[in-house]
């Protein structure tokens, strides 16, 4: 099993803003020179709250993307949809705010070393961490699709953003609100066939990432995704967000998703056990 990013640090950061994006909060933080350790996949935990919080543990919220040139010094994005207690009290926070955060977390998205054909599959505002994937893929001279897809169109996160981020981008919504009627996994198949898919990288939903994993089991298709998986802590202590998961010989472990993960293989993951007592 793996350890704790071994580029992680607790520091007090600063939010440099926080806008409201539909039904998101986007929130740009200071934190210095950790930026240029932050890869896509990483996440970041925080102490929310404030000091006479009963919130104890930490909050875990992906990391959408990192920018080491900021004239605030480097910054991190974070887009959080305030449904919970801990969500809500950190979309309350107005610039200046000092937040208590662990960053970099996690396992990072694997970037191939040489160009291939990629699709991006997000789901609801999961998302948000393919964007700056993109721009590193785009760098490494990959064609970049991607498919967005949620149950109606107000939870689409900046579909704008997303075309300028890739080479096609095709929209789903359950209720046919935006884009196409459907589901975002349904014209998957296709698309690998079409396009001569090397790798998948998906972020969104359990339900969304193992009907990925059903559709390229079998196939030469990587697919990498990040796990939703509840977080209480973030760094490993808790137990609460194991995952069965298969290693080479098939032998099946509880891997703990904030260390081991978010990012896995996804052929790796047994889907049909995930909540299920082993």
């Amino acid at each position: 099993m793996a350890g704790i990013n071994k580029n992680a640090a607790q520091i007090r950061a600063n939010v440099v803003s926080n806008k409201r994006v539909g039904q998101y909060h986007q929130l740009i933080i200071n934190i210095g020179d950790l930026a240029q350790t932050c890869r896509p996949g990483n996440f970041v935990a925080i102490n929310v709250g404030g000091e006479n919080s009963r919130m104890v543990l930490r909050r875990a919220f992906a990391i959408s993307r990192v920018s080491a040139n900021s004239v605030s010094g480097g910054t991190m994005e974070l887009i959080v949809a305030p449904h919970g207690q801990g969500s809500k009290w950190l979309c309350a926070q107005g610039e200046g705010a000092i937040l208590d955060i662990v960053v970099p977390l996690g396992t990072a998205f694997g970037i191939p070393t040489e160009p291939v054909q990629v699709l991006l599959v997000g789901g609801g505002y999961g998302s948000a961490p393919l964007f700056g994937l993109a721009e590193v893929l785009n760098a490494k001279g990959c064609r970049v699709d991607m498919l967005l897809g949620a149950s109606t169109a107000s939870k689409i996160y900046a579909p704008m953003e997303g075309k300028r981020a890739v080479n096609s981008l095709r929209i789903y919504t359950e209720d046919g609100s935006m884009g196409q009627t459907g589901r975002v996994t349904e014209p998957i198949a296709g698309l690998i066939q079409d396009l001569n898919i090397a790798v998948i990288y998906s972020c969104g939903p359990m339900a969304m990432l193992s009907a990925i994993d059903e559709i390229t089991r079998g196939t030469d298709v990587v697919h990498q995704c990040a796990v939703e998986e509840s977080m209480a802590c973030g760094i490993g202590i808790c137990m609460t967000c194991v995952l069965p998961v298969a290693d080479a010989d098939g032998n099946i472990s509880m891997l703990r998703s904030c260390i081991d993960g978010p990012v896995m293989d996804g052929s790796f993951v047994q889907w049909d056990k995930v909540g299920k007592a082993l």
